[in-house]
């Protein structure tokens, strides 16, 4: 009997948690995504926080390490390169050329504006001077790119959150999550300098080195990795899973090379994924491979289980002002004040937000995650290593700060999904007469499948399904095509040509192509310019039947296009 052992130390234990929570929580993953619409990362937290050492005591990852901060700092560090490299290979080709007003407004006056913001909250709340408050917002001023995922990614994006907005919030947290250093390292150098010298050694400490050459080694990373991968892939020297873990093993690459010379490794690691990606052709081959997904949900779903046992439940007590009370008067704050008001106040001034209701959506989720707990764990080495840095109680306070921040976004932003979508079930239970009245004096737009054969299965069971922001989709007796309705555009005209719907008021493009030989039907206009193609548009499961894309301004019409490998002209 003594030949068998039973092993209780944390490196037997932590993979069978970890193993085990993600395989249950894959087997109900469409319930829990699809119907309940709950967040993975918030259900993730909350597992860790069950078996951390304050709980059942599990797992407790200070024996990992003598310095768990710093374990936090890097596993924070790899899943952000990681995260952000995905997120930027992922954006349309050439996005930040077409979107700079949108970009630049976002990642320098709002960012600016949610900084200062975060640390007013920051110094009223715990009673700290401002620049030491500086400090600690700065951790909070990026949006974070992990937590967003669930938002920007799946079934409930896809359905009600239109395909620009989730770009330029992606772009904007992929972006932003690495700019976090400029806000941190100014307030930092305030402390420790005069202000004309902390104001020059920022400049070209902070700017140059690590903001200005990071840019410069992800544009010339990512240019050189695409030239080299298409021309291995043209020679056929490149197997398929290489392929498809390209631009993993470039973020890794990145992340460490950034690390050994000391400047900005996750904004070196996004502009090279878009670097990499200018010209569309990798999102384009692995759009559709699940490869980068897989890996990116592991990730998110590791990293919120190991944060649910680090958070310092024992720091929250009156001795250092950090009073439970204290803790959720800033948790509110910040969530309602550091990011709603500026977005909604100056969206007019960013083309890629279009209406109000989209400045609220993208004001309310600007979540705080990875990001932070990376950036306060750089405050507190910063402030550990430098003589004289004048921090008084940053270093001792920031991290539980930041911690108690992030489980209150989770939280927040991880039920205010199931919340709007319960209320709008209510509200629809209730007034369905009226609603029905309404939908009935709305204007009517038609997309027809002029052969007649077929139609999407889903509504043949007489479902109603919404495919994408503004249109409801109704089944129809009439065996030719489907009825579409939406309160903004006006009455198409059907001539047998190709044609589109004035868009300035509306996300709905409705075409029709009148050719009796043409098997689907369907468009995508993503952008001002009219753009071909079948990507993002609804396919019926028996292919009969395409809906076309969105657009901001009306579309100029291509000279020819390409409907099921039948040329239709453009009238």
């Amino acid at each position: 009997m003594s030949e068998i052992q039973i092993h209780t130390d944390q490196l037997q234990v932590v993979p069978a948690l970890l193993g085990g929570f993600i395989f249950i929580l894959g087997l109900c993953s469409l319930i829990v995504k699809e119907r309940l619409y709950l967040s993975e990362t918030l259900l993730a937290t909350i597992f860790g926080i069950a078996i951390g050492p304050y709980a059942l005591n599990w797992i407790d990852p200070s024996d990992w390490s003598s310095d768990e901060k710093a374990l936090s700092q890097e596993f924070s560090r790899y899943a952000l390169a990681i995260k952000v490299m995905i997120a930027g290979v992922t954006l349309p080709k050439k996005y930040f050329m077409r979107e700079w007003k949108s970009m630049g407004m976002l990642l320098l006056p709002v960012m600016s504006v949610m900084w200062l913001i975060g640390s007013a909250i920051v110094k009223f709340t715990f009673n700290i001077s401002f620049l030491h408050a500086l400090a600690i917002g700065a951790c909070m001023a990026p949006t974070d790119l992990v937590l967003a995922n669930g938002i920007l990614k799946g079934i409930f994006a896809e359905s009600h959150v239109p395909r620009h907005l989730r770009n330029v919030l992606t772009a904007e947290s992929g972006a932003n999550d690495g700019l976090g250093y400029l806000m941190l390292f100014l307030a930092l150098y305030l402390m420790r300098m005069p202000g004309g010298q902390a104001i020059g050694t920022w400049f070209y400490a902070t700017w140059g080195y690590k903001i200005l050459l990071s840019i410069g080694i992800g544009i010339v990373a990512g240019f050189i990795a695409r030239k080299a991968l298409r021309y291995a892939e043209a020679a056929g020297w490149v197997d398929k899973e290489s392929f498809l873990s390209a631009s993993i093993t470039l973020a890794l690459l990145l992340a460490g090379v950034c690390r050994i010379i000391g400047t900005d490794d996750i904004l070196c690691c996004f502009v090279a994924a878009n670097s990499f990606t200018w010209d569309d052709w990798f999102r384009v081959e692995t759009k559709d491979k699940g490869l980068q997904e897989t890996l990116i949900s592991l990730i998110s779903l590791s990293f919120f289980i190991y944060f649910g046992t680090i958070i310092p439940w024992s720091a929250y007590t009156s001795t250092n002002m950090l009073n439970p009370w204290r803790i959720v008067v800033a948790i509110i704050l910040m969530m309602c004040l550091r990011r709603l008001p500026a977005i909604v106040l100056s969206y007019k001034f960013i083309p890629a937000i279009r209406t109000w209701q989209e400045a609220l959506f993208a004001g309310w989720f600007g979540p705080i995650g990875v990001s932070a707990i990376f950036y306060s764990v750089e405050a507190i080495k910063q402030l550990e290593e430098k003589e004289h840095s004048n921090g008084g109680r940053v270093k001792d306070i920031v991290y539980p700060i930041i911690c108690a921040i992030v489980f209150g976004s989770v939280i927040v932003h991880g039920v205010t999904v199931p919340l709007v979508l319960m209320g709008k079930r209510v509200k629809t239970t209730l007034s369905a007469s009226a609603s029905s009245i309404w939908n009935q004096s709305n204007r009517r737009m038609s997309v027809r499948s002029l052969s007649g054969q077929r139609r999407s299965r889903k509504l043949d069971r007489g479902d109603s399904q919404s495919f994408m922001p503004g249109i409801s989709a109704v089944s129809t007796a009439d065996k030719r095509g489907l009825s579409f309705y939406t309160s903004s555009p006006p009455e198409p005209d059907y001539n047998n040509d190709l044609r589109n719907t004035d868009t300035n008021n509306t996300e709905a493009v409705c075409i029709n192509i009148g050719d009796n030989n043409a098997e689907a039907v369907g468009v995508n206009l993503r952008s001002s310019t009219a753009e071909v193609a079948f990507n993002d548009t609804l396919v019926s499961e028996d292919n009969g039947l395409y809906i076309a894309g969105q657009s901001g301004a009306p579309p100029s019409l291509p000279e020819r296009v390409v409907i099921a490998d039948k040329n239709v002209d453009a009238k």
